[in-house]
């Protein structure tokens, strides 16, 4: 009876399944029969797969431990494959051949990433401002200066300036310097603005005062410590051990009893702010270039600002085809002022590209806004031939440069090109010449002349200047 079962289920077996079956036998027995060499090379290459992530996510300079890792891991995979027998098999050579050649490919773009020009500028504006931090902390005698703070400032504009033409590494290494020297900014503005409420208070002013004033010194302690690691000056401390302490000093701050005394209330509420400001920048630095954030195009407010930079952009190009002032008028301007109020709105923080960004969509809003003035104002005066017969002859002059000025300006608000542009040449050209003009015209001693001829050379000036902000290839 076993015996019928047992051929009773072999009879039950699908052509499908003993097909499958077959075919699971053909795959076993090929993979047994593959070749040692071969096997090799694909484990090489999922190796390689794997380090192609590493490259493309290093951010660094050839100094770094990580460059020199992953060197040394690339090139060692380079002597593995050198290595195998290919036993004269095409099949072999070929896939040694193709791993080698990825392989030489990746060194390539990790050499290439670690002295990119634009990565060797920011790794040396950080060391300038290495050289600032220590200098500063090691002369100043425990004070922030003005001056100091006035250097930081520049540096940040020298790294926004920087170039990363969208490839990851480079906006990974200026979004790294920048967020840590933006942090040093915010701490010396946070000290400055210490210094100038004459803190700590007396030990007189109330019990609790020592204790605060104990603390805020360890405190500074810290801050020059917290410093010290954001600017790689100071190896033996790390986020977690710092975080630690200034945690350990908001309890101890807690504890104190401020009831009943304002002036020593808002004291620890200054130094607890100090404390908060500080952990917040150890828990940004421990982050490091976790969760994209080196990509600002994601930033909330950067979107914010794109999404107003496109309604402009609209509206600039409605306004471009409308021949007479009066259609300029009411609802595209009223549009416009509004972008200016949405602007303001938006949230920048403390990042300079951010703010930089608003500030140039500011700057395009109003270009737009600037345009619409004079085309309004150029019609009205075409409407007033009669009353304008006994004006000055200066300020006719002017208001014909001013004509002019109006033309070009609409070329301008309709540029799209670079410096290496005929168009731009020409717009630069003719711009100057208005300045010439303006500045060839004889006042007289005519009070409204005077400030006429001021405020067009200001308008010829804005043009000018907003010529060259569209195309200085500035990026986020």
């Amino acid at each position: 009876m076993k015996v019928l079962e047992a051929r009773s289920c072999q009879w039950n077996h699908s052509p499908k399944q003993t097909h499958n079956d077959s075919l699971g036998k053909k795959t076993n027995m090929a993979m047994g029969q593959q070749h040692p060499s071969m096997m090799r090379i694909q484990e090489i290459q999922k190796e390689i797969h794997e380090s192609r992530r590493l490259v493309v996510s290093f951010s660094g300079t050839q100094s770094d431990r990580e460059y020199k890792r992953l060197e040394s891991t690339l090139t060692k995979l380079l002597f593995e494959l050198d290595a195998i027998d290919t036993d004269g098999k095409s099949d072999i050579q070929h896939g040694r051949k193709s791993a080698v050649k990825d392989l030489e490919e990746l060194l390539k773009e990790l050499e290439q990433t670690a002295t990119h020009p634009s990565r060797l500028k920011i790794e040396k504006v950080f060391g300038d401002a290495q050289q600032l931090v220590t200098s500063e902390l090691s002369s100043a005698g425990g004070l922030i200066t003005e001056e100091f703070a006035d250097h930081i400032q520049e540096i940040i504009l020298q790294l926004t300036q920087v170039k990363t033409g969208g490839k990851i590494s480079l906006r990974k290494a200026r979004y790294r310097a920048l967020t840590r020297i933006c942090a040093i900014q915010d701490i010396i503005e946070n000290c400055i603005g210490r210094q100038a409420l004459s803190l700590p208070l007396s030990t007189d002013t109330h019990p609790s005062v020592p204790k605060i004033n104990s603390v805020l010194l360890e405190v500074s302690k810290a801050r020059r410590d917290v410093i010290g690691l954001l600017m790689n000056l100071n190896a033996l401390e790390n986020c977690a051990h710092l975080s630690r302490v200034l945690t350990g000093l908001l309890m101890q701050l807690d504890a104190v009893d401020v009831a009943g005394h304002s002036e020593v209330r808002n004291y620890r509420k200054r130094v607890v702010h100090e404390i908060n400001c500080l952990l917040e920048h150890l828990e940004m630095e421990s982050e490091g270039e976790a969760a994209g954030n080196y990509d600002l195009a994601q930033h909330q407010s950067i979107k914010q600002i794109e999404e107003i930079r496109q309604k402009t952009t609209q509206l600039k190009q409605q306004l471009l085809q409308l021949e007479n002032g009066s259609d300029l008028h009411f609802k595209p301007k009223a549009e416009l002022q509004s972008l200016l109020t949405d602007l303001d709105k938006i949230d920048i923080g403390k990042n300079p590209c951010i703010r930089e960004a608003r500030r140039r969509s500011v700057v395009d809003v109003q270009a737009v806004i600037a345009y619409v003035d004079l085309k309004e104002s150029l019609e009205k005066r075409a409407n007033m031939e009669e009353q304008l017969k006994d004006e000055h002859a200066s300020q006719k002059a002017i208001w014909q440069v001013l004509s002019h000025l109006s033309e070009f300006q609409k070329q301008v608000l309709s540029f799209d090109g670079d410096r290496t542009d005929k168009n731009y040449v020409r717009l630069e050209e003719m711009l100057t010449k208005q300045l010439l003009a303006l500045d060839a015209v004889e006042t007289e001693g005519n009070d409204g002349a005077k400030v006429a001829r001021k405020q067009a050379v200001k308008f010829a000036q804005n043009i000018l200047n907003y010529l060259d902000m569209k195309t200085d290839e500035w990026e986020y």
